[in-house]
């Protein structure tokens, strides 16, 4: 009987640690504060690609670090990149977490999922949210960011017109969903611009067998790895280039991406321009700059949100009015010459008031005829 008694008063002790913890943590004032259980869910690579992902979780990361260790995050990757694997991968662990921040084109059709859920938050990357026969919603709980890439790949264009050697540049993306397009075409622009306008003599090169095909099934050309996860297929598209006599080559595809980065560092004369962050680290002797598409600190903000009660969902188009795209100018980060710093310095401005608009994508704009 006494074990019985003793059993039972340790079980009553573990019981009521365990509902105090479960309540969540209390702030200096005694205020009780309860944590977000957040899950990122990836597609098809992890969040330490150095690139796009990692972006976004550290945005995460950062929210959490703010709040003093109440949250948790949970990275959730879906390998294949099909857009219908993605959205399952996030209806099996919708019912686990309080906020689904969901990277990428492929978890375009969570809308059905977030009608149905709607005492769960969403905040998806890259695309709008469609329901079940693909037309494009906007819900109270889906906080939907899409960027104006174009504008960066214009920073990325200009900065390889004016800096090339051999007058040949490039751009690799990986498939050619809208944002990749953007990046293309705004590349593109930016080019064309340079060329027209500033001076510089450069000529795009393309490779037939490597065009891309978009969303609509129009043919937008590039060079496209066919995936955002094949480091061999990059390496093999960058090696072609390089061979065609591309010296600068702007890299917006993922991991296959870091495969033209180990071109670049083996043929010794090529430099590359990075995509979505600061790619410097790791890659000194080649980066030119990167241009950015600045999520971290969007997915912040909607967390912050989200406690706040200020939360509203929404599809939105993020430009650099709101210090969303950009370039990498930071002293020791990159290898512009100071003409083509000054030249961006001047054009960004243009862009920002929207004096400059890139082509993209859907907007109508064609690179060579650009506002």
């Amino acid at each position: 009987m006494k074990t019985s008694k003793k059993l039972l008063a340790l079980f009553l002790s573990l019981a009521m640690l365990f509902t105090l913890a479960s309540c969540g943590k209390k702030d200096e004032g005694g205020e009780q504060k309860t944590g977000l259980k957040i899950a990122i869910c990836t597609s098809p690579n992890t969040v330490d690609d150095g690139s796009f992902n990692e972006d976004n979780y550290n945005g995460v990361l950062n929210f959490i670090a703010s709040r003093g260790d109440i949250d948790t995050v949970t990275p959730v990757q879906e390998t294949s990149g099909d857009s219908s694997a993605a959205v399952q991968k996030a209806t099996e662990i919708v019912g686990d977490y309080d906020v689904l921040v969901c990277t990428g084109f492929q978890f375009g059709g969570i809308g059905t999922l977030a009608k149905d859920n709607p005492d769960k938050k969403f905040i998806l990357v890259d695309s709008f949210p469609a329901d079940a026969d693909g037309n494009e919603v906007e819900l109270e709980n889906v906080y939907a960011m899409q960027f104006a890439e174009q504008e960066s790949g214009f920073f990325a264009g200009i900065a390889a017109a004016l800096e090339t050697q051999t007058g040949k540049v490039a751009v690799v993306n990986g498939q050619a969903f809208p944002s990749n397009v953007n990046y293309q075409f705004g590349f593109e622009s930016g080019v064309n611009y340079a060329v027209k306008n500033l001076g510089a003599t450069a000529e795009m090169v393309e490779l037939a067998s490597y065009a891309g095909t978009d969303v609509t099934g129009t043919l937008v050309g590039g060079n496209y790895t066919g995936n955002f996860g094949d480091l061999e297929a990059g390496k093999a598209l960058g090696n072609a280039l390089i061979k065609e006599g591309c010296d600068i080559i702007f890299v917006a595809a993922g991991d296959s991406g870091n495969g033209v980065f180990a071109a670049a560092k083996e043929a010794g004369n090529v430099k590359v321009i990075g995509c979505d962050v600061d790619q410097y680290d790791g890659n000194e002797s080649i980066i030119l700059t990167s241009v950015l598409k600045n999520m971290a600190i969007n997915v912040e903000r909607q967390l912050n949100a989200i406690v706040d009660g200020t939360f509203k969902g929404q599809n939105i188009v993020l430009h650099a009015d709101t210090d969303s795209t950009g370039y990498v100018s930071a002293e020791g980060r990159h290898q512009l010459s100071e003409a083509t710093l000054k030249a961006l310095e001047e054009a960004y401005p243009l862009v920002k008031d929207g004096t400059i608009v890139p082509a993209a994508n859907f907007n109508g704009v064609d690179p060579d005829s650009f506002k």
